[in-house]
């Protein structure tokens, strides 16, 4: 562990070598990495040590020790190439300029432990808009291939759990293609579930029914594009955002399509969606098949779809994980203690049914 993570400044030049590390003792290995500048040691590292100090907790059994521009890392031999794999990528990720902090440095640890065959920096680096002094770009291997999936398919699924970028991604990509004049048109839509589809019993105008359940939708675009164009573009029609309900007996083409929330159609409002795409059009459907909000003891469309069309050709279904979550890291955690609970659930079912037929034979 380095002296600065326990609050004492880093050994200076002098106190300890890089050469004084015990090499040959046995199952342990020692590596130097020497950075080309201050200046790079600190983007690497963090001016207060901070990315050091992610890296430490990752590592408990290492130690690390810095001279000069040196870092001397010394522990198990199995650990130790896998830190020296991770500053590699992050000094490639300095060099395109991206600032290192523990998230990202969290998003490259996840992704080394996948061993894909994917270069980190090529993930991390890879672009898909920048707006308002923000660049939108996935955060992790499975969001890069969602992306990848969008750009090689005509109708994508992306199914994950809440925070895992569905969504988000998606519209950045339909911004994206709306901007590359690959669409004259974006179309957002999701069904109304908690009001039943049944708006007419609320107050107000349409537009005050339907906004509660297409605001998620409104937020995204307003950090993706000149909020003030927003209105503009809706009142020409180059961007709808509507309740699922209101596709219904349209042919679309030319335009980017989103259905967000797919968990909550039907299997015939599914079929219907899916069959409203025209010429030239792009659909993304997206939703989280644990958080279904339709009445008990009615089917989702998202957990049968992909039994019907896994065979069709230009039809791509992503998943992603907890390991995608990139809001607060709890949200990953409390992702993951949802599916065990369910998982036991499922379990005791299965065993109270099998307990009930056994006893019925007896």
């Amino acid at each position: 562990m380095t002296e600065a993570a326990n609050g004492k400044a880093r050994i200076s030049a002098g106190e300890r070598s890089a050469g004084e590390f015990p090499h040959s003792l046995p199952g342990l290995r020692t590596e130097v990495v020497l950075f080309d500048s201050s200046d790079q040691m600190v983007q690497s590292l963090g001016s207060h040590d901070e990315a050091l100090r992610f890296i430490e907790s990752q590592y408990p059994a290492v130690d690390f020790h810095v001279r000069g521009n040196e870092l001397a890392i010394s522990g198990p031999a199995a650990d130790v190439p896998r830190i020296m794999r991770l500053l590699t990528e992050v000094r490639g990720l300095v060099a395109r300029g991206t600032v290192i902090t523990p998230a990202v440095l969290q998003q490259l640890v996840s992704m080394l432990r996948t061993q894909s065959l994917q270069n980190p920096v090529e993930v991390l680096t890879h672009n898909i808009l920048s707006s308002r002094g923000k660049t939108i770009r996935p955060k992790t291997l499975n969001q890069k291939n969602y992306v990848d999936a969008i750009d090689a398919n005509t109708v994508i699924f992306g199914i994950g759990p809440a925070g895992t970028g569905k969504t988000y991604l998606a519209m950045a990509k339909a911004v994206q293609a709306l901007q590359q004049k690959e669409v004259t048109r974006i179309i957002l839509t999701r069904p109304a579930v908690e009001a039943g589809e049944r708006l007419g019993f609320l107050p107000g105008t349409l537009s005050d029914k339907i906004d509660p359940y297409l605001r998620p939708l409104y937020d995204a675009l307003h950090e993706m594009m000149d909020p003030e164009s927003i209105p503009r573009l809706i009142a020409a029609g180059t961007i709808e955002v509507a309740p699922l309900a209101y596709m219904r007996g349209r042919t679309l083409n030319d335009a980017f399509i989103i259905l967000d929330e797919a968990q909550n159609t039907t299997p015939e409002q599914m079929k219907m969606f899916l069959t409203r795409l025209g010429f030239g059009s792009k659909m993304v459907v997206t939703g989280d098949v644990t958080q279904v909000d339709l009445p008990f003891g009615t089917r989702s469309g998202l957990r049968i779809v992909e039994e019907i069309l896994q065979d069709i050709e230009d039809v791509n279904f992503t998943v992603l994980d907890a390991s995608d979550v990139v809001r607060h890291r709890l949200v990953g955690d409390i992702v993951n203690a949802y599916s065990v609970w369910d998982e036991v659930q499922r379990n005791r079912v299965k065993h109270s049914v099998a307990r009930d037929k056994r006893g019925e034979q007896a």
